[in-house]
């Protein structure tokens, strides 16, 4: 997969700026009405509607950094598909569209939810590995 050319949505969640493989980008959004849910994954903000589903939400910027919700949401979400799963993803903004050629994830980095990484002026940003992502979450005992 290294020095491949792949297309991808940027965001920023916190102070993380992360890339989205744009074919598992299903749509971006202002985040709607949240329904609470009881879960063990504090990331977890609850369920939304979406395209006509209900779909999980998660924080994340908090899902990355095994950390809770901010008291305070953003308004946007980025709902992506991988494989049998949607979620919908809490993040601050989603500002942009581009094409990168993919690198490897640098020996020693903590990002195994990363795939890979792409080179931009503000430095490497990784691209979220949404399978991983989702195995994170079952180990955690919350299946998508």
């Amino acid at each position: 997969m290294s020095g491949t050319l792949g297309d991808f949505l940027l965001v920023r969640a916190g102070s993380l700026r992360l890339g989205f493989p744009l074919d598992q980008v299903v749509e971006v959004s202002d985040l709607g009405i949240v329904h609470p849910v009881l879960s063990s994954a504090p990331a977890m903000r609850g369920v939304t509607l979406a395209r006509g589903r209900l779909v999980p939400l998660l924080h994340l910027g908090a899902l990355l950094s095994a950390g809770s919700c901010p008291e305070n949401r953003s308004e946007t979400a980025v709902l992506a598909a991988f494989g049998n799963h949607s979620v919908c993803l809490e993040v601050d903004e989603a500002d942009v569209i581009t094409r990168e050629t993919l690198l490897p994830v640098p020996p020693g980095e903590a990002v195994p939810w990363a795939l890979a990484m792409v080179r931009r002026d503000d430095g490497l940003i990784p691209i979220l590995n949404l399978s991983a992502l989702a195995d994170r979450l079952g180990a955690a005992g919350t299946a998508l």
